[in-house]
């Protein structure tokens, strides 16, 4: 099952998505459960929006995968790198992705997102599929100077439009099959597979929760390979995780 949140003229709903149609529904189906109001929309009818707004925060994994099936055989996937994204630097499907002033490098990589469904604090492994509501496609942006600069991610990784998500949320999603692929102006710049992570979404969802407690909403960002270009201003970046749909976020300088 498809959820999306979509506004039309001045309404916000949240709706189940049918082919070309969305089921109307009377809540945030995370919070109301899936009531439907009998309404029925046509997707080309309205805008979808991000379709969660983290209650606290975003949590990602740093150096998540192997470049290779090889290296992952005879890699030490070690503990997962954790680093942390603000929830104001959530934005929605084609929202702009907004270039700091004076800052020159910056990247984004695709990476699957977990949206968790419940309070989550030290998960064991084999649960961890009982707190997760379902996936979404996350965009992680790095000013990668900064970064640099200052020894850690906080503000490199912080910025106000630094993580896109959506389209939609999908429940059912297999993530152990997932396939990453960027573009960056219709160019390809990133095909990466789920397979090789470091870490399963069971461990890693383990793992985030024995550090913190997640909150209904909140996003695990499984992290990338590490392959990644620089954006600028005028750009277009499209993630496409097969089987959840497509993310594209137009790039913007600050003015």
């Amino acid at each position: 099952m498809k959820i999306a949140r979509f506004s039309r003229g001045e309404i916000i709903a949240f709706g189940i998505v049918d082919e070309d149609e969305l089921v109307v529904l009377k809540g945030d189906p995370m919070f109301a459960g899936y009531d439907p109001t009998g309404e029925r929309v046509a997707l080309h009818d309205v805008r979808l929006l991000v379709p969660v707004i983290p209650r606290s925060k975003i949590v990602g994994v740093a150096n998540a995968a192997f470049l290779t099936a090889h290296e992952k055989a005879d890699g030490e996937p070690g503990e997962p790198v954790l680093f942390l994204k603000p929830n104001t630097a959530v934005v929605g499907p084609g929202d702009p992705i907004v270039l700091p002033a004076g800052v020159n490098d910056v990247r984004a990589e695709g990476v699957l997102g977990i949206v968790i469904g419940k309070i989550a604090k030290n998960v064991p492994v084999e649960q961890a599929a009982d707190v997760i509501l379902g996936y979404t496609v996350g965009i992680d942006v790095t000013a990668h100077e900064l970064q640099e600069r200052d020894g850690q991610p906080a503000r490199a990784k912080g910025f106000d439009s630094f993580c896109p998500l959506g389209p939609v949320i999908d429940t059912e999603f297999d993530a152990a099959a997932a396939v990453i692929r960027g573009q960056v102006n219709g160019e390809d710049v990133q095909s990466d597979d789920i397979a090789l992570m470091r870490h399963s979404i069971a461990e890693l969802v383990s793992f985030v929760s024995g550090v913190f407690t997640m909150l209904p909403g909140d996003v695990i960002l499984t992290g990338a390979s590490g392959r990644s270009r620089a954006i600028a201003d005028g750009d277009t970046v499209l993630v496409e995780i097969p089987g959840i749909g497509t993310l594209s976020n137009p790039v913007r300088r600050a003015r």
